[in-house]
Parts: structure tokens; C-alpha cells; sequence
């Protein structure tokens, strides 16, 4: 039997990232944790490693982490999304998919996070794929998904709309999102429409704000053929 393929968590160490990590880690995928402080992301592999007996998972600095695989995840706030990408262009191995799960709030420049920030590409994870190397498949996705429900026991009472110009690496991060007990995955088109996904986060914040909850979300209507992966 092949080994997992290696997921690197870029960013791992936040609530958002560590969340994902672990459930992961949970379903049996080998997880490289990375930050900008190799021993905080030990650190928390440890931590994932208490949580999910037998986890295949390790920490190390982001660029080391990115390129020791070729299933990259940003899980990192907006203010520092470009930076890190220009950082990690040269590790970068072709043929890479990136997922993207950053979100513009504006609460990254010092405004309100039931908002985003006008991104001159369209989205965050349009300046990332304007961002990283030539050939490289892009996917925005996991946005929508709260850290406490990720970081909780239990099923993820939430659909994951997956955007992205590549159909093949769609469907690889579909099948990653399955992974999480009680997520569906949904194919939501072009990578384009990932400025819609990223600013239902802002709603979703302020629904979260105002009645004390963690708040997801459910597409109905659609046969049972459109939460199916090949």
C-alpha cells in the first residue's frame, strides 16, 4: 500500500490550521505542520500526536514544511497572505496543488471582521494563483468551516464549497474534505467564484457575533450525485 501523500499545513500553528491538522491526522493522512517558528510547529504536532493516537505528524519551518510536500494548505490571515507566498515561491514543487482557505477580512488592517477587503485580483486565492509559480493548481476552499467546530469532537456540521480552475486537484480536495466526519464537498466552479465563498466567511462572523454560535453552512436542494468524488 502507497504511504499517504504528505499535507503540508502552512500556517499550522493558528486555530484554523492546527484544526485541520488534526483531523487529518485523525483519518490517517501524514501532515507536515509549518510556521514561522519550526519549534512552535513541533510543538503543536505533539499536541495533534495526544489527540489522535498513532498520527503520522511532524512540525517544521514553512518553507521546509512546503517543501518537503506537494499538497500545500494556506492557513494564514490576510495581512501576511502575499508575503508568505513570495517567501515560499522557490520551494514550491511543480506540480503542486495549493489550497487556499485565507479570507480578506478587513480586521487584518484594523476593521471589522463582518467584512472583507476589496482584492485587486478578486480574491485571496486569485492573487495566490497569480502569486506562486507557472503550472502550480490552486483550489480555494475550507473557508467556511469555524476552528472551534474543527478543534471540537465530533462531526462537522458544515459543506465545503470547493473553487477552482483545475478539476482533477477540485476533486483531490474535495476527497480531503470528506476526510472530516459530517463535511460534504461541494464543487462550486471556476476559481473566480472564490471571492463569493470568501465573503459568506464575513457573514458567517457576524451571524456568529451577534447570536453566540458557530455557524456553518448546508446547500440543500441538490441531488445526492453532487456531494459524490470519484
Amino acid at each position: 500500500m502507497n504511504a499517504p501523500r504528505p499535507i503540508a499545513v502552512l500556517g499550522g500553528t493558528g486555530p484554523e490550521g492546527f484544526g485541520l491538522a488534526l483531523r487529518w491526522a485523525q483519518a490517517g493522512e501524514s501532515v507536515i505542520i509549518g510556521s514561522r517558528d519550526a519549534q512552535r510547529a513541533r510543538d503543536s504536532a505533539d499536541k495533534i500526536k495526544q489527540r489522535a493516537s498513532g498520527a503520522n505528524v511532524s512540525g517544521d519551518e514553512n518553507t521546509a514544511a512546503c517543501g518537503a510536500a506537494d499538497l500545500l494548505v494556506l492557513t494564514i490571515p490576510f495581512e501576511g497572505h502575499a508575503a508568505l507566498l513570495k517567501q515560499l515561491k522557490p520551494a514550491i514543487r511543480p506540480g503542486s496543488i495549493v489550497i487556499d482557505t485565507t479570507v480578506p477580512l478587513a480586521a487584518s488592517v484594523g476593521g471589522r471582521a463582518t467584512r472583507t477587503l476589496g482584492v485587486w485580483q478578486g480574491s485571496a486565492a486569485q492573487e495566490t494563483a497569480e502569486l506562486v509559480p507557472k503550472g502550480i493548481s490552486v483550489v480555494a476552499a475550507f473557508h467556511n468551516i469555524g476552528a472551534e467546530l474543527l478543534n471540537a469532537d465530533g462531526p462537522v456540521d458544515c459543506d465545503v464549497i470547493v473553487c477552482s480552475d483545475d478539476p482533477n486537484a477540485s476533486q483531490i480536495v474535495r476527497n480531503l474534505a470528506k476526510k472530516i466526519p459530517g463535511v460534504r464537498a461541494l464543487d462550486g466552479g471556476k476559481l473566480e467564484n472564490a471571492r463569493i465563498v470568501e465573503q459568506i466567511t464575513a457573514l458567517l462572523i457576524g451571524l456568529n457575533i451577534r447570536h453566540k454560535g458557530h455557524s456553518g453552512i448546508r446547500i440543500t436542494g441538490l441531488p445526492a450525485m453532487a456531494y459524490e468524488v470519484g
